[in-house]
C-alpha cells in the first residue's frame, strides 16, 4: 500500500495543471498509490482560506475512501483555533500551514501556537518548503523557501508537535535534523519528493544520516510527476521492509 502525502487539486497561477479530484485519482491509479492527503492549491494563496477549505472538503467527499482533506489554517487570522478544531472534529489527518505565502512569520507566535494546538488535537501540521524550483518559477512567483531555521524552532515547541515538512532537498533536512535533539528530531517527517536518486543518491544518503523512520512518500501532484518519486524507490537500494516503510508504514505509525 503506498500513502501520498503530499498531492493537491485546484488551479494555480503560474502554471497550467490539471486541477480536477479525477485527474488525481487517474494519477495515482496510474503509478499505484493507494491513498493520498489532499490540500487545495488555491488555498496558499488566499488569506481567509475558510472557503477553499469548505470547496476542498465538498470536493473530496464522494472519495473519502482514497483521498483525505487537508484543509489550511492561517494562524493570524481571528478564530483559527476554530478552523484548527473543525478540522479534528472531522476525522482530518492533518493542516496545512503557509507562512510564507501568507508573509507571516514562519516561526512567530502565530505559527508556535499552531503546532501546539494541532499537537494537543492529534494533528499533524505540513509546511511546504517550495512549490517549484527557483530556476522553473514564473517572475511573478516571488515567495520565498521556508528556512530551516523555523522547522527547527517550530519542533522545539513541545512534546506533542508533529510536523511533516514537503519538497525539502537532503541539505535542508540534515540541517534541521542536526540542529534537533532525539526528541525534537522525531517530531519532524519528510517526505521524498525533492530527494535525488542516483547518480547524487541522496535518498540513500538521508536514509543512512537521518533514518529511515523519518521519511514517508510524497510526490506533490500535479505539480510534480509522480512517476519521479516512484523511480526513487525503485533505483534506491532498498531491502522490502524499508521500501514499506517510506511507502506506507512511517506514516501510519507516526500518526498513531
Amino acid at each position: 500500500m503506498i500513502t501520498d502525502v503530499s498531492t493537491f487539486v485546484g488551479e494555480y497561477p503560474f502554471r497550467t495543471v490539471n486541477p480536477t479530484v479525477e485527474g488525481l485519482l487517474r494519477d495515482m491509479d496510474r503509478v499505484g498509490i493507494d491513498r493520498a492527503w489532499t490540500g487545495f492549491l488555491p488555498a496558499a494563496l488566499v488569506r481567509d482560506p475558510g472557503r477553499a477549505n469548505q470547496r476542498l472538503a465538498g470536493l473530496l467527499q464522494p472519495h473519502r475512501d482514497r483521498l483525505d482533506p487537508v484543509p489550511t489554517v492561517h494562524p493570524d487570522l481571528p478564530r483559527w483555533e476554530e478552523d484548527l478544531d473543525r478540522a479534528a472534529d472531522r476525522g482530518a489527518s492533518a493542516v496545512r500551514a503557509w507562512p510564507m505565502h501568507l508573509g507571516i512569520a514562519p516561526d512567530g507566535d502565530g505559527m508556535q501556537a499552531l503546532v501546539a494546538r494541532a499537537g494537543t488535537r492529534g494533528l499533524v501540521v505540513v509546511l511546504t518548503v517550495r512549490f517549484e524550483d527557483v530556476r522553473q518559477r514564473h517572475p511573478r512567483d516571488v515567495v520565498p523557501d521556508l528556512p530551516p531555521s523555523a522547522v527547527r524552532r517550530l519542533a522545539r515547541v513541545g512534546p506533542d508537535v508533529r510536523i511533516l515538512v514537503t519538497h525539502a532537498g537532503r541539505e535542508f533536512i540534515e540541517e534541521v535534523h542536526f540542529g534537533l535533539t532525539g526528541d525534537e528530531s522525531g517530531r519532524v517527517c519528510w517526505d521524498i519528493s525533492w530527494l535525488w536518486g542516483p547518480p547524487f543518491d541522496e535518498l540513500r544518503r538521508t536514509i543512512d544520516h537521518v533514518g529511515i523512520e523519518r521519511l514517508v512518500f510524497g510526490s506533490g501532484m500535479p505539480l510534480r510527476v509522480p512517476e519521479v518519486t516512484v523511480a526513487r524507490l525503485d533505483l534506491a537500494d532498498l531491502a522490502p521492509a524499508e521500501r514499506r516503510a517510506i511507502e506506507h508504514d512511517n506514516v501510519a505509525r507516526w500518526r498513531t
